[in-house]
């Protein structure tokens, strides 16, 4: 009983980077992703990963596997935006400050 727990956990703290991970993909923007709460989380779940290993519990280690690397790609692609995705590259505004401020047509949502 204690590991169908243990997987139905593991399944749904893992699975939850899916839907981040398919928006990262289409939108190509990990903006709202810092540094720091990468390096934390990647840290801490590192570390599971190696706790689950020591102990040799293939649950813990099978979900901490999988969380890292839906983070290690997050942050793959934060370190290389243009690599993040099929979409094509957000066009870049040309001309001077003052032409793009005069022309807000010229201003992409983000």
């Amino acid at each position: 009983m204690m590991t169908i727990i243990g997987l139905v956990a593991g399944a749904l703290t893992t699975g939850c980077w899916l839907p981040q991970l398919l928006r990262t993909w289409r939108t190509r923007s990990t903006d709202d992703f810092s540094w720091v709460y990468l390096a934390l989380l990647t840290c801490g779940v590192s570390m599971w990963l190696a706790y689950g290993l020591a102990r040799r519990d293939p649950v813990i280690t099978i979900a901490n596997a999988l969380t890292l690397l839906a983070l290690l790609t997050i942050a793959g692609f934060k370190a290389h935006p243009q690599g993040a995705g099929p979409a094509a590259p957000r066009a870049q505004a040309t001309g001077t400050a003052e032409e793009i401020v005069a022309d807000p047509s010229t201003v992409s949502p983000s």
